[in-house]
């Protein structure tokens, strides 16, 4: 049997691998499967189809692909997304999934920034969410068990293998014991650990880091996180949801708290068209040098466009700030900050079939790394869920029936039972939640956007101070569920992808796509390298093979007049 962590679009199309090749398989989400983060991805996903641009080809993705990355992505992983990229459109439309097509039933093909050719498909503005149906339904035809609502507190392993993983029920407290030949890691990034976010509360809050590690394995590139120029301020709790880069595309304007549209300074030919990193750090530097809202924003204005073109090119966006500040954004302009979006960095994995330093596991998705480098090309991150889920799921279902015996740890599964009890019994004076917070704090002040020597090891500093602190917690569970004891195990995983985080950041002495060091302010050739960390051996430099002929002839500075760069 082999268990998927994470039923997400990486997670689902993985299990549905499992299930078609024969071998039984077990999906367990945390949250409801229709609730999935992929269901929030509205842009698009990219494959070379040249329905549009009949010259475009996998080669000219993977080119573009790398460029954006400023090299930092495997070129052995881009291959294998962008030639793989077709058979995930096409298992979609096998899985019956309803793409936006032109009158003579091509998929319809559009832009999206950075890429040369018409190759991002889509389904209206809610792509993400159609992909997570059509992976819903196709997984209940084929009667996979999937369980929502359970939380994985530690994969079991024993001798350098996998063999299972122990955790319980969001809201029973039921315990899960779940043996398994191989696991396969679904279960998302580490954005959350921000506390501006694009994430939703209690996803993406580095599990899958802490589960890999603990069972062995090691994280890639954790430094490299995707910041969004556009997301809300208030209420707080709706802090970090992002407007659409639509908002820019269709015209809107950005201005600081003086009146001035501040982008002239950062990009002058480009505007508010301008790439995603530069236009947060644009912003940001805005906001340090005393120009921003009051509430530590700026403006994103699109009010003076005809209210038709709003209501429908920007519906979702004009429906998302009424419903959660009753603002008309017809009349008024948007508060907005840069959000923690995107994890391009994560577990180490092999770029054939994502396997891991740990026999039987693999980690795909938003938990796995080698794709995007530093900066992520808009409308890779779907693709890659389904060219590594089919792979991976492939991969774990002949080690699965490559075995012919598992070696399991008694002694294991005790500490995993352990670890949960002893959280249970804690009546400690900490609040987790006031934890979160802390170091949700720390990521904001001293590893957001722009970062230097001096802010980093403050943060290592009151970082350490957390981890001091978490020894003292108490967990209460209530009448409602065992939230609480979810969140002391997210307060664990918060802290290590935290450390992981600041400890890369300060290693990448340079700045380079998603990555501003203020203090490296230019690109290192020499940092030309993954990091790879773990806590006992600290970080490593990896080296990246070289780009092939055919693809390295390729990249070239890809034109933006007239459409968002991304």
């Amino acid at each position: 049997m082999v268990l998927v962590i994470g039923t997400g679009g990486a997670g689902l199309r993985a299990a549905i691998e499992l299930a078609e090749a024969g071998v039984d398989v077990l999906a367990v989400g945390k949250r409801a499967q229709e609730d999935a983060h992929t269901a929030l991805a509205a842009g698009g996903i990219n494959a070379a189809l040249a329905t549009m641009d009949p010259e475009d080809t996998w080669q000219q993705h993977a080119a573009d692909t790398l460029k954006e990355s400023y090299l930092l992505a495997d070129p052995r992983t881009v291959e294998i997304v962008t030639r793989g990229a077709a058979q995930g459109i096409g298992d979609l439309e096998r899985y019956g999934m309803a793409f936006a097509r032109e009158e003579d039933g091509r998929i319809s093909q559009r832009f999206f920034g950075a890429h040369k050719f018409r190759r991002t498909a889509f389904a209206g503005d809610y792509t993400g969410l159609e992909i997570q149906r059509t992976l819903i339904r196709r997984a209940g035809r084929l009667d996979i068990p999937v369980l929502d609502g359970v939380y994985i507190t530690r994969l079991l392993a024993h001798d350098g293998a996998v063999f299972g993983a122990y955790g319980f029920d969001l809201a029973k407290g039921t315990r899960y014991l779940i043996h398994a030949d191989a696991v396969i890691l679904a279960a998302g990034g580490h954005t959350r650990i921000w506390r501006r976010t694009s994430s939703r509360r209690d996803e993406n809050t580095g599990d899958s880091f802490r589960l890999a590690v603990e069972a062995g394995a090691r994280l890639r590139d954790p430094e490299l996180v995707q910041f969004h120029p556009s997301g809300i301020i208030e209420p707080e709790h709706a802090a970090g949801t992002l407007v659409s880069e639509a908002a820019r595309g269709e015209g809107g304007i950005l201005r600081n708290a003086l009146g001035e549209r501040f982008m002239s300074r950062y990009d002058p030919d480009r505007m508010e068209l301008s790439t995603r990193d530069r236009v947060a750090l644009a912003s940001y530097t805005e906001i340090q040098e005393g120009r921003g809202t009051p509430h530590g924003g700026v403006w994103l204005d699109v009010s003076h466009l005809p209210r038709q073109t709003i209501m429908t090119r920007l519906p979702r966006v004009y429906q998302t700030l009424m419903d959660l500040q009753m603002l008309d954004i017809t009349r008024e302009p948007i508060e907005i900050a840069p959000t923690a979006h995107y994890s391009m960095g994560g577990v180490w994995v092999r770029p054939e079939d994502h396997s891991t330093d740990v026999r039987g596991l693999y980690a795909i998705g938003e938990a796995s790394s080698g794709l995007h480098g530093a900066n992520r090309l808009g409308g890779n991150s779907l693709i890659e869920l389904l060219v590594f889920g089919r792979l991976t799921g492939r991969a774990a279902a002949a080690y699965s029936q490559s075995l012919t015996a598992q070696p399991r740890s008694a002694s294991a599964i005790a500490q995993a039972r352990e670890e949960v009890d002893q959280l249970l019994a804690a009546d400690g004076p900490e609040n987790v939640r006031a934890l979160q917070r802390a170091v949700r704090d720390i990521m904001t002040a001293y590893a957001g956007v722009v970062r230097s020597e001096e802010g980093l090891r403050a943060g290592l500093a009151e970082l350490a101070v957390i981890e001091k602190r978490m020894e003292d917690v108490g967990v209460h569970p209530d009448i409602a569920g065992y939230q609480d004891l979810a969140h002391a195990f997210d307060l664990k995983s918060a802290t290590l992808a935290a450390r992981a985080t600041i400890e890369a950041a300060l290693e990448r002495r340079e700045t380079r796509g998603c990555h501003n060091r203020s203090d490296y302010p230019e690109l290192d050739p020499a940092l030309q390298v993954n990091l790879v960390w773990s806590p006992t051996t600290g970080i490593t430099r990896e080296s990246i093979p070289a780009v092939p002929d055919e693809i390295a002839s390729l990249m070239e500075e890809v034109s933006t007049e007239g459409k968002l760069a991304e």
